[in-house]
């Protein structure tokens, strides 16, 4: 037994050694990133000071920055995803009663960030294992809203204080909306090949993952999701640069400030038919704040954008009707609204 705990112990050292020394670089380059921002638009022949130099710093310093910062959560939090799956998600949630279960469905999509194109297969399973629809819709309010992708940025790039924010506003909305939703009672909207599904057993495996199983979870998940976001990055910090030195910061402040009273529904109304995710998205919303606009409307914006995106609601035609997808549209958005209302009204 000796002779083959060695091995396995060198192993997982060797991997937390390793990992210990890449978080070590990752905050020496992080820390030299705006010196070299700055720097390399010293060196491009363009007029310094002018819109076009703020925009280009904007990009050179926001890129590696979102990039890395996304890296370095996505791996921390796909260790975390490691312990969970979407049979253990069902299970838990298999049974539970409205209110509480939507608790708790809110709070577990924190921690099982699926995106959009998992929106079907986790619909059905839930069905299948008994989950009430309010209870299903709160889950899938939050996953791709509250992820840990969006919270990291947040609080990385604008404080706690907008991460907790964001977080509060946002678990609240999954709540309400989904306990609404399952006091309609509104089942028999949803499509008649899925009300036929039938609730089975969930086959749950033991836990029999080592540490370096969870830190290769870790490291696959980076390689999948930021394998497919980078380019939806650089798209949002693209804009984010154009906003930041062209758009002038008092005629932004006039269309999207406190004041401007139908800037949040407006807001709102932009975001649903845009397609984003939480990491591409946050370079625009860190760019409209710097430039005076309203806190409860640029998280309107930003929460449209991801939890009511029009591909998603494409996708979720699958398996609910016309009527139930515009409840569900109507609920959260009214929700939304709430929230950058309320927002601007007390901190305006």
């Amino acid at each position: 037994m000796t002779t083959q705990a060695l091995p396995l112990k060198r192993s997982t050292g060797a991997w937390i050694g390793g990992i210990a020394l890449a978080v070590a670089i990752w905050f020496a380059l992080y820390r030299q990133l705006q010196p070299f921002s700055r720097w390399a638009v010293a060196q491009l022949p363009i007029p310094q000071g002018s819109a076009l130099a703020s925009s280009v710093e904007f990009f050179i310093y926001d890129t590696p920055k979102v990039l890395m910062l996304l890296t370095l959560v996505v791996f921390a939090m796909g260790v975390v995803r490691s312990f969970f799956s979407p049979e253990r998600t069902r299970a838990i949630l298999a049974g539970k009663r409205e209110g509480l279960g939507n608790v708790a469905a809110a709070g577990l999509g924190i921690f099982t960030p699926f995106c959009s194109c998992s929106a079907v297969p986790l619909f059905v399973g839930f069905v299948s294992a008994g989950v009430p629809l309010g209870v299903t819709f709160s889950f899938l309010i939050a996953a791709p809203m509250i992820n840990e992708v969006a919270l990291g940025l947040l609080f990385a790039l604008l404080g706690w204080k907008v991460a907790l924010t964001y977080l509060a506003f946002g678990l609240t909305i999954a709540i309400v909306s989904g306990w609404v939703i399952g006091r309609l009672h509104l089942e028999g909207w949803l499509e008649e090949w899925v009300r036929n599904i039938r609730a089975g057993d969930v086959d749950l495996q033991p836990d029999e993952l080592t540490w370096i199983d969870r830190f290769k979870a870790g490291w696959d998940a980076v390689k999948e999701i930021v394998g497919k976001v980078w380019y939806w990055i650089i798209a949002g910090i693209a804009v984010g640069a154009f906003i930041h030195g062209y758009v002038p910061a008092e005629l932004l402040s006039r269309i999207m400030g406190a004041d401007a009273w139908w800037s949040v529904p407006a807001a709102v109304l932009l975001g649903v038919p845009m397609y984003s995710n939480a990491a591409g998205i946050i370079p625009v919303v860190e760019a409209l704040l710097g430039k005076g606009a309203a806190l409860g409307t640029v998280l309107a914006f930003m929460m449209s954008v991801i939890a009511l995106s029009l591909p998603e609601m494409i996708i979720l035609r699958k398996v609910l009707s016309v009527k139930l997808i515009a409840v569900f549209v109507a609920v959260v958005a009214s929700g939304i609204l709430a929230v950058g209302f309320l927002f601007n009204f007390l901190f305006s």
